[in-house]
Order: structure tokens, then sequence, then C-alpha cells
């Protein structure tokens, strides 16, 4: 089923604003568990788990930043 425009912003928010917070909080206790690596070797982690996290919300995310096209349809 796929989500509506709005659905999808909402969705957005709350993974930006509670989600993310909580991963960030996770990559940092994991990376901290490694027993402090060297520095390449931290920032590839960082790098992997920064784009790790946003491969699932992909479809969320997909043209939030545009118009809403529910809204054209609505106005006719």
């Amino acid at each position: 089923m796929a989500l509506s425009y709005k659905a999808r912003r909402r969705w957005s928010l709350v993974i930006l604003l509670v989600g993310l917070p909580a991963y960030i909080v996770a990559a940092v206790t994991t990376v901290n568990w490694l027993d402090r690596p060297s520095i390449a070797v931290e920032f590839l982690v960082y790098v992997g788990l920064g784009f790790l996290w946003a491969l699932p919300f992909k479809f969320v995310f997909k043209g939030v930043g545009q118009a809403d096209p529910e809204a054209d349809k609505s106005d006719k």
C-alpha cells in the first residue's frame, strides 16, 4: 500500500526528529565498542552507517520536498 503525500511528510518528520537521533546514539555506541580503532576505520564506519540508516526509508523521503501532487487534483 502506497502512502499518501501527507502521510509521507508526517513519517519523514518523525523519522528525522526521533529516529535519526536514536540512530546516531546507536552508531556512536557501536563505534565505542570497537575499542578505539584508527581514524580511517572510524571514519569508514561512520560513513557506512550514515548511508545505511537512509536505505529503508528511501520511499518515505522520495518527493517530500516537492509540491503536493494531490493538491492539483482537488483544485480542478
